[in-house]
């Protein structure tokens, strides 16, 4: 392949995989990004919407781009005991994915058959949602129930102070309102093979990302009650599914999940500091599930002495058989954590 063919090949992926996060400015980015002319990159924008990958929307003044969506499908499900998570992937979906290596496909049919199994078995709910779409860059599942709420349920299970609470134990994973027939472990790894993962329900949106969808929010918001989750995959992703669950496996020969890493900021409310040992207590809850923790501060500006010391002291030493680690502190943070140790 001769090189001014791959560069035409590396603009209009560019172009593809960007305007999405920057529909109205895409032209200027292409520019900078490439040093090409206006001129140029308008011609690589014509040839994508002629070939159905791209949609222009607006006047020229306020021309912005779009991905074309190239598949789309949506149902109404009942929800009822014979209603098969499966069934319903392999009858509705699975001929509806073009182009997909069996590593994305595997991960599409995984995180559907999950989330379905939750909806049916969790949700209290009469009926479901589901819609699929598919654009040259990515594949997206949406799913909204009319049940109780995810949240608001786990909340009433674990008799926890605040809905919100329910976001830090679902990252945790190993969470689950009927322990006797599910093992909780479901969210956890949708939310870590998918390249977009978020959770709305009775107000609350929990994002694996950590900046999610203004978007997404805003069409969540007219949501009355139920639960509505969005899975999105980028279509060329060289992520397996095997090597998300061997992440947090143990070395051991029973392959267990036996470690999890937890975002510290979901420890906090608002714009409240991370500074009590009832925060700590709250964060390190369910942390003896597991055999190796990950703590990730990423996001956290500064923690107290008793947050620090209750995590690293006194929980290490009630609990010398799980490993701490703490990862992304910066200088403020690491003070305290050495303090403690």
């Amino acid at each position: 392949m001769s090189h001014s063919k791959t560069r035409t090949e590396e603009i209009r992926r560019f172009i593809l995989e960007q305007v999405e996060t920057n529909p109205a400015n895409i032209v200027n980015q292409t520019e900078q990004t490439y040093d090409i002319t206006r001129q140029t990159v308008n011609k690589h924008i014509r040839y994508l919407i002629n070939n159905n990958l791209l949609e222009a929307h607006g006047t020229t003044r306020n021309r912005h781009y779009l991905l074309k969506v190239l598949t789309e499908k949506s149902i109404d499900l009942l929800i009822t005991n014979g209603l098969e998570e499966d069934r319903v992937w392999r009858e509705e979906f699975s001929s509806l994915i073009k182009g997909l290596h069996d590593n994305a496909f595997e991960i599409g049919y995984y995180g559907f058959t999950e989330m379905l199994n939750n909806a049916i078995d969790h949700s209290s709910g009469s009926q479901v949602t589901i819609t699929f779409k598919q654009t040259a860059v990515t594949t997206t599942i949406t799913m909204l129930d009319n049940g109780e709420g995810i949240f608001r349920k786990i909340q009433k299970a674990y008799h926890l102070e605040d809905e919100r609470q329910a976001i830090l134990e679902l990252s945790k994973g190993k969470l689950t309102t009927d322990p006797d027939n599910h093992t909780g472990q479901g969210i956890f790894f949708t939310s870590r093979m998918f390249d977009d993962f978020m959770i709305y329900s009775n107000g609350v949106f929990f994002s694996h990302n950590l900046h999610p969808s203004e978007e997404w929010i805003t069409a969540g918001n007219r949501i009355e009650s139920g639960t509505m989750i969005m899975m999105k995959l980028f279509n060329n992703t060289k992520r397996t599914d095997k090597e998300v669950f061997d992440q947090f496996a143990s070395e051991d020969e029973d392959y267990q999940f036996s470690k999890t890493i937890v975002p510290v900021r979901l420890a906090r409310y608002g714009d409240e500091q991370l500074v009590s040992r009832s925060q700590a207590k709250r964060l390190m809850a369910r942390m003896d599930c597991f055999q190796v923790v990950l703590l990730d501060f990423n996001a956290v500006e500064t923690i107290g002495q008793a947050f620090a010391d209750q995590i690293f002291r006194v929980f290490t030493r009630h609990h010398p058989d799980i490993k701490i680690v703490h990862i992304n502190t910066n200088e403020a943070v690491m003070r305290m954590i050495k303090r403690a140790l």
